[in-house]
């Protein structure tokens, strides 16, 4: 008959006294006490290894740190895992390097991972700009958090800075791209749910603002400004091509002489450089080759039609021509992107069709159905309106402007 070993008491344990060699001291079902000849105490687990059968110990960890009871807790969980054909010690290290893992993939990490993905899609600005505003606000704190220990609280009181400046708008931008790198988080199965998806409710929803622009009777003062104006001739040329071609100020001042097709007398956008992804072409008026003509001996050698200033090898800041309007005295009356405003309400009110003017626009048609069976951009129809549109432009400037509706659709 098998002898049965007896556990061990607090008392036995405490009172265990070194010896030259280190010896065990068991408490049964695998469980011992390690006693060196230095004094320390600590726990082991010998167990069969499954499928080897090869005897093995594993370190529960050192007395007193870890009690007996502590000790006997963790062998009885070893051995629900032996139970189950599990190495406990192979257990144990791959929760180790899952841990590892989950260490390692801090917010800043992941951001980094989904942003790259989500590049091909948005326009090198948006992505520099989501980029820039997260390193802003949200890394210097939460850059070095695990993704998996993120929660909502932490996030809140990391925002809430920027709700006591009044900045809801950046507010409700960031929560919009944490929520986007949670789902991501997600879906490559770092984490089970996204805790942060109602963030945004812990701030005021932040007032919808339209861009700020001028009314199309105050476009003659407008121009006079511009000709009168101390700015740079290329500043200049920027402002005036991007009203005359209702395009955005990153596409104006982004704008290749290689787009510029003067056969068909087109500016050529390619999708990367959209904001939504896809080529927009721009029938190109006597007044905006006009423009191209006089730029030529400037940037006509260069990549760009508008070159930087300090660098000529790249293009102008596509702030430039907002802070131009800003000096000439339109602040908070006009912002460079309302220039398309300016245009698209003028057009609408001469009666020109809305789709030629979306187009004209490029904005897409939020209805997919719709959008599916009308991909044309009406380039041909498109053509009379924009000479029209720069003809307005042009009397305003000498002020004889007209508001008839003489050329439509």
């Amino acid at each position: 008959m098998p002898r049965k070993t007896l556990p061990l008491s607090n008392t036995e344990i405490k009172n265990a006294k070194t010896k030259e060699k280190e010896y065990n001291l068991s408490d049964g079902e695998g469980l011992s006490l390690r006693v060196k000849p230095t004094g320390s105490k600590a726990w082991i687990f010998n167990y069969y290894q499954p499928y080897s059968k090869n005897r093995k110990n594993i370190s529960l960890g050192a007395y007193p740190e870890v009690s007996l009871s502590q000790a006997r807790q963790q062998k009885d969980e070893m051995r629900k895992l032996l139970a189950q054909n599990i190495d406990p010690k192979e257990h144990r290290e791959q929760q180790h390097q899952e841990q590892k893992e989950a260490l390692s993939n801090t917010f800043e990490k992941i951001t980094a991972e989904w942003l790259d993905i989500k590049r091909p899609s948005i326009t090198k600005g948006h992505a520099d700009s989501t980029w820039n505003s997260m390193k802003l606000h949200l890394f210097p704190q939460l850059g070095n958090y695990p993704i998996q220990k993120l929660t909502a609280p932490k996030v809140i009181s990391v925002l809430k800075p920027l709700a006591a400046k009044g900045n809801f708008e950046t507010i409700r931008r960031l929560c919009q791209r944490i929520n986007e790198v949670m789902i991501y988080a997600v879906n490559i199965g770092l984490i089970r749910q996204n805790d942060l998806a109602g963030i945004n409710k812990a701030f005021s929803t932040p007032k919808k603002k339209n861009m700020t622009t001028i009314r199309p009777e105050e476009l003659p003062g407008l121009m006079r400004s511009i000709n009168r104006a101390s700015i740079k001739f290329v500043t200049r040329c920027l402002i005036e091509w991007q009203l005359h071609t209702l395009s955005r100020p990153s596409e104006a001042a982004g704008a290749r002489w290689e787009e510029i097709d003067f056969e068909e007398k087109l500016w050529v956008i390619p999708a990367e450089r959209m904001k939504k992804r896809r080529l927009h072409s721009i029938p190109l008026t006597p007044q905006t080759l006009a423009i191209l003509e006089e730029l030529k001996p400037i940037s006509g050698h260069r990549e760009y039609l508008f070159p930087s200033d300090r660098n000529p090898r790249t293009h102008i800041n596509a702030q430039t021509a907002n802070m131009a309007i800003k000096r000439m005295g339109y602040e908070k009356k006009l912002v460079a992107h309302g220039l398309r405003a300016l245009g698209s309400t003028t057009l609408n009110e001469q009666g020109f069709d809305y789709d030629l003017i979306e187009a004209a626009l490029a904005h897409v048609d939020k209805n997919e159905v719709r959008a599916a069976y009308n991909r044309s951009d009406y380039i041909q129809r498109r053509i009379p309106m924009m000479e029209w549109w720069s003809e307005h432009i042009e009397k305003c400037a000498t002020n004889i402007a007209s508001f008839s509706s003489d050329t439509r659709k």
